[in-house]
């Protein structure tokens, strides 16, 4: 399955700008392999080079952005898995999910670890999930050093519009003020005030 799905995508590449990015990775012999067939089908292909990147979805890839950052060439954070499996919690449970919160200190130093192993090797970090959109976080993600939101269409100009409100300093003063609290009501309130 997934060497069918890579071939079509570098197929395709030689027609417009694409990346790949690859979901679920763990440790770096997963993001190997993963690159291995990568390359493989670009040879068979005669493909053009693209970018590869991973999603950090898992708190071993989190801690581990640093090492990943030196081979990958972008990040995107899935902040939804993320959260579920920092906290251990499945955020469909109908019990659980209310407590399921991305705002949790534990996720955003993770955040902070994926943004600044990224940035040390100068590449770029997303975050997609229901985080992106959320007017509480999106101070506390751009002071963070985030640089790409991924947000549904209905989101894109409320979000936009929060942002031409925030300065870096402000948002960086309060991404710190969050990775010292110690749950996550901590932190919404923190951004209430």
């Amino acid at each position: 399955l997934l060497r069918g799905q890579l071939r079509a995508i570098l197929r395709a590449a030689k027609y417009g700008s694409l990346r790949i990015m690859f979901p679920m990775v763990a440790d770096l012999t997963e993001w190997h392999q993963a690159k291995a067939i990568v390359d493989e089908i670009r040879a068979e292909l005669s493909a053009p080079a693209v970018p590869l990147g991973i999603m950090i979805e898992i708190p071993s890839a989190a801690l581990l952005a640093d090492l990943f950052a030196k081979e990958v060439d972008f990040f995107s954070i899935g902040t939804n898995d993320l959260t579920q499996y920092t906290l251990a919690m499945d955020r469909m449970h109908p019990t659980l999910a209310s407590k399921s919160d991305s705002l949790h200190p534990a996720v955003l130093r993770l955040i902070d670890a994926t943004v600044r192993g990224a940035h040390a090797a100068g590449k770029w970090v997303g975050v997609c999930g229901e985080l992106g959109a959320d007017p509480q976080a999106v101070p506390i993600l751009l002071g963070l050093g985030v640089d790409e939101l991924s947000v549904s269409v209905p989101s894109i100009a409320l979000v936009k519009a929060q942002i031409r409100t925030l300065t870096c300093a402000e948002a960086q003063k309060l991404a710190a003020k969050a990775l010292g609290c110690a749950t996550a009501r901590e932190v919404r309130n923190l951004v209430e005030t």
